[in-house]
């Protein structure tokens, strides 16, 4: 085949029409630019539909579980309420009722003399740091006024007694 023009075609192409034979730019750029274009908005729909999980996952949500879970079902059943669900539910702030009332239960434990129940995973509840029960303090050994034996006294009570001792 020869590289003239047919007669009936007119004399001035586009320059996106090719000769026979050669490559076809034009339709290789838009190969790239729509592999690319798919990409980017598969990516931008998996940011957006996990935007619900991100938001409860940041804030250190106690309904995170939840959230995530709404999201997979909103993922794979295509219906969009589950994805709204997750994400008001995201945004909401479900106030803590269990944290309060174990802390409670292992300070009327204490008080009653019983040993602390075992959590689920098998380890005893670790006792409060803020406690203000004798146990928690520091105690100091100091020897009693006019006696020879030493007795466990709290830190601070132990301290004001040498400082009116001193004065």
């Amino acid at each position: 085949m020869n590289g003239t023009i047919h007669p009936a075609a007119p004399h001035h192409l586009p320059v996106f029409i090719t000769a026979p034979g050669d490559t076809d730019v034009l339709m290789v750029i838009m190969a790239v630019f729509l592999l690319v274009a798919v990409l980017a908005v598969g990516l931008l729909f998996l940011r957006l539909h996990t935007l619900p999980e991100r938001i409860a996952h940041r804030s250190h949500k106690l309904q995170f579980e939840i959230v995530a879970v709404l999201g997979l079902l909103a993922l794979f059943t295509h219906m969009h309420i589950f994805w709204v669900l997750g994400l008001l539910l995201a945004l909401i702030d479900i106030p803590d009722f269990g944290t309060p009332l174990r802390r409670m239960a292992r300070a009327l434990e204490r008080l009653s003399g019983m040993a602390p129940e075992e959590d689920a995973v098998g380890a005893t509840a670790e006792p409060d740091r803020g406690s203000s029960l004798p146990e928690s303090r520091p105690t100091l050994v100091v020897p009693a006024e006019g006696e020879g034996d030493a007795i466990e006294r709290p830190a601070a009570v132990a301290s004001a007694q040498k400082e009116r001792a001193n004065a």
